[in-house]
């Protein structure tokens, strides 16, 4: 059996840019690529915590450094600057390598530098 699995996440990235007159997609900054594990022009579902919005695209890269998350073509319809979201990735696995996978969790704050990483999400309460 394929499971999917939460492959890695970039928790409460701040939009810096919509871009409705591009070819589509979501420009991220390269080391903030690097650090989750999200290859250009990976697929990825944007959860906008700030309106509630869902979508997939995919991932493009913005300059190393540049703290840039770009939600361009339609999809910039569903997030402004300075909404904060979820940008998560997936992959299909075994049961057994399932039971061994750690995702990358990477948290961001409202500039878009890293507040810390983890592996695990802990139990909620409620």
């Amino acid at each position: 059996m394929q499971l999917t699995l939460l492959k890695c996440k970039l928790h409460r990235a701040c939009v810096t840019h919509a871009e409705v007159d591009y070819e589509g997609s979501c420009a991220i900054d390269e080391e903030l690529l690097r650090l989750a594990g999200i290859r250009e022009y990976e697929q990825i579902q944007i959860y906008n915590v700030t309106n509630g919005e869902r979508f997939t695209t995919y991932a493009i890269r913005a300059a190393a450094g540049s703290r840039v998350i770009s939600v361009n073509g339609a999809a910039a319809h569903k997030a402004a600057p300075g909404d904060r979201v979820i940008i998560c990735a997936y992959a299909g696995m075994s049961e057994q390598e399932a039971r061994l996978f750690k995702p990358a969790l990477v948290y961001l704050n409202e500039t878009n530098r890293v507040t810390r990483t983890g592996e695990s999400i802990p139990a909620q309460a409620a």
